[in-house]
């Protein structure tokens, strides 16, 4: 009895899952339809943790979730922003895995259950899943790829940045955190947090609904957002930097393809948002100082070959400072 006793308490305090939510100046019934998700799951209200996170809202959104009673918890915190708000969810969290959501997001039950049927029945550190932007939810049989380690993945494969495309066990993530006061810090956070896992599972399961938001910082074009852009960009590349010095080998050639594709994207940003010859020279100095150009020849897949051999001569930039930009705005 007393043993009976202990593991229900384990239970209790240490559920199957949290989901942290960052919430942040949106529709409640949005919210609402974020948590319902999750509540549809099969999960049992002893195997679940809810934790929103409001980032300082202009209006809270409490009394919209007066409804849920113990089915979540809410905090609040002044506006410190995404990163903040997520690391105060890891602080609080108990579940033996962890999934991010935003709050405009949500998750799609069938395929998110292949998700949970994946850490209930496989010993893994972390379950790398899809994204979509419908809404059907219809049955799949789905594919999923031989377990292997989150290095052999990255060497491998492109990765998703956000880090709300993983299922992941809170042993992996350890003393991780995201780096507060930036943007696109899921470019840092996610390769940090794939190295640490040494089995993880992959699977073509569309578990997430990804809503587009048209004020996104992706969709900021004024001189003052880019060059936050771009500087942000710039100091995940030196810290990814950094770590790649300071890791085993295997661990080390898995970020230094991923710091390639990084900047690449960032020159690829550079061409479509300034438009310049002369703000694209600067940008290609500014990277051949940190040693990250010319770029590197290794194992990418065939857009990122591509694109390396175009950028890496006069003749190509040219072509894409031509091309890229036409190709954006007709998009």
């Amino acid at each position: 009895m007393q043993n009976q006793q202990a593991n229900t308490q384990i239970q209790k305090t240490n559920p199957l899952v949290t989901f942290i939510i960052t919430y942040y100046n949106l529709p409640i019934p949005m919210l609402c339809e974020c948590i319902n998700s999750i509540l549809s799951l099969s999960l049992s209200s002893d195997e679940r943790e809810i934790i929103v996170v409001d980032d300082g809202s202009e209006i809270s959104p409490m009394n919209g979730l007066m409804q849920y009673g113990t089915d979540i918890l809410y905090v609040r915190q002044n506006n410190g922003g995404l990163s903040m708000a997520r690391n105060k969810g890891i602080e609080i969290a108990k579940g033996q895995y962890l999934q991010f959501v935003d709050a405009d997001d949500h998750l799609l039950k069938d395929a998110y259950e292949h998700c949970l049927n994946i850490i209930k029945t496989k010993s893994v550190d972390m379950v790398v899943f899809d994204f979509t932007s419908s809404t059907t939810n219809a049955k799949h049989a789905y594919n999923d790829l031989p377990v292997m380690s989150g290095t052999e993945y990255m060497l491998k494969h492109n990765i998703h940045a956000t880090a709300c495309g993983y299922l992941f066990s809170s042993r992996t993530l350890g003393a991780l955190r995201f780096t507060q006061g930036i943007w696109h810090e899921d470019e840092e956070f996610t390769p940090q947090l794939l190295i640490r896992a040494e089995i993880i599972a992959v699977t073509n399961a569309k578990a997430y609904y990804y809503y587009k938001h048209p004020h996104s910082i992706t969709t900021y074009s004024d001189e003052k957002s880019l060059n936050k852009r771009f500087k942000d960009i710039t100091g995940v590349l030196d810290r990814l930097t950094y770590l790649a010095d300071r890791i085993p080998q295997s661990d080390r050639q898995a970020i230094q393809r991923r710091i390639a594709q990084l900047t690449m994207d960032y020159i690829y940003q550079v061409i479509v948002q300034k438009r310049s010859s002369q703000a694209l020279k600067e940008c290609l100095a500014e990277l051949t100082n940190k040693g990250l150009f010319p770029l590197p020849d290794k194992n990418y897949t065939q857009k990122y070959q591509w694109f390396r051999r175009m950028t890496n001569s006069s003749f190509g930039r040219a072509i894409l400072l031509n091309i890229l930009p036409l190709m954006k705005r007709e998009r």
